[in-house]
């Protein structure tokens, strides 16, 4: 994914949260992400997570695979991911991890009855987050809504790697990048666990529902 979008040229890259949890490879996630230039990096509530177990829901696979990345980042490094920003705004986009009312509470690819209140104060023309790992873009109370989709952890059944462009005139362009999530999912698999099973199932088909 780093690559297709290295061959566009970008001038910056923003990250939108949750970069280790769930996945096969945390510590060479992140070291990878802090080799990126100038990046603008957003806390998701995978951080807040794994920073403070308690705030989780108490369900093995999530509790497991905060156990399995607080061991392999160690405390320094998932604090440190902990205390970056909940939101970021750059002239007329706000970029968030879910909404910008919450890390949790988000948008969905149909309308819903609590859009109004998730952006009653938001006024940037643009807000782009994340979250449900589901790609789109669309239109509410004026505001133009983007999810790039997830690199690593796709829910929509296509299991491809999904990100967005911005390009220089403002369009947003979705895109999504072939990898071997089959390798992803095995990795995950040999970590060991009983959370590694769901998660390797959710790499494999691209469903959250498995």
């Amino acid at each position: 994914m780093l690559a297709d979008a290295a061959a566009a040229g970008p001038d910056t890259y923003v990250l939108g949260g949750d970069y280790a949890l769930f996945g096969g490879w945390p510590v060479e996630t992140v070291a990878r992400l802090r080799e990126l230039p100038g990046a603008l990096w957003i806390r998701g509530n995978g951080e807040r997570w794994t920073a403070t177990p308690g705030d989780a829901p108490e369900d093995p696979v999530v509790q497991g695979a905060i156990a399995a990345v607080r061991a392999a980042l160690g405390q320094t490094a998932y604090l440190a991911l902990d205390a970056l920003p909940g939101d970021a705004r750059r002239g007329d986009t706000l970029f968030c991890h879910a909404s910008p009312v919450s890390d949790v509470r988000s948008f969905r690819p149909e309308p819903a009855d609590d859009e109004p209140e998730l952006l009653a104060d938001v006024t940037a023309r643009r807000l782009v987050f994340g979250h449900t790992h589901l790609p789109f873009a669309r239109a509410a109370n004026g505001i133009e809504l983007v999810n790039p989709g997830s690199v690593g952890l796709p829910f929509d059944g296509d299991p491809r790697a999904a990100y967005a462009l911005v390009h220089d005139y403002g369009t947003v362009e979705h895109r999504r990048v072939e990898y071997d999530h089959a390798a992803s999912a095995a990795r995950v698999r040999d970590l060991g666990g009983e959370w590694t099973g769901t998660v390797a199932r959710r790499i494999e088909q691209s469903r959250m529902d498995v």
